[in-house]
């Protein structure tokens, strides 16, 4: 019985840096869908006993549903370092990879679009990078939020900390939305039915 409540509760992660002075930047978007998330519950995120990470628990999904339990988590620390206490909350909450959800923003992609996918590659994202670490595997499900290349010569290390632009700035309050609402489809009703509906 204990495993199957363990198999039950997702954690849902997002990747970003800690701190006022990055709160705007395009490499922020995943704490911005775990707000919109803890929003949903309502509930605020608070410090977890370990003190390297804010977490909310509670469940997402239509009221009256049954729906999953899932713990909302946003890690203290810089970007390349959110593996430790990623790993320590999955272990602490009795949580499997495949029950972990990474929400990140995604150069690959271009700005207003998403994906949703299990497992793949970092793509030189430090973030993933530190998870498949300290997790020991890289199969975790991944909400991808693009962001687009940089323009011109621009450094990707400069793009993805700088502030989103003016024009994406209006635009990226729906993006944080649909991003949201695809982590509560993933965990309520799967990654196939997931995908057909975000991946468009």
């Amino acid at each position: 019985m204990a495993t199957h409540e363990a198999a039950e509760v997702w954690l849902v992660v997002g990747l970003g840096n800690p701190g006022p002075s990055y709160a705007g930047h395009r490499h922020n978007v995943g704490y911005l869908v775990v707000d919109e998330l803890a929003e949903r519950m309502g509930s605020p995120l608070r410090a977890h006993k370990s003190g390297r990470a804010d977490v909310v628990e509670g469940r997402l999904g239509a009221p009256g549903t049954d729906a999953p339990r899932v713990v909302l988590v946003r890690a203290r620390c810089y970007m390349n370092e959110s593996g430790g206490p990623v790993k320590a909350l999955a272990t602490f909450y009795k949580v499997p990879p495949d029950h972990i959800v990474a929400v990140h923003d995604e150069l690959d992609l271009p700005f207003g679009s998403q994906r949703v996918k299990l497992g793949g590659g970092d793509n030189g994202h430090n973030g993933l990078r530190s998870l498949r670490s300290s997790l020991g595997t890289g199969d975790f499900h991944r909400v991808r939020i693009g962001i687009g290349r940089p323009p011109g010569r621009q450094e990707v290390s400069d793009f993805v900390l700088s502030n989103y632009s003016a024009a994406e700035r209006k635009e990226v309050p729906f993006q944080v939305f649909a991003a949201a609402d695809a982590v509560e489809s993933l965990v309520t009703d799967g990654l196939a039915q997931t995908q057909q509906r975000f991946n468009s």
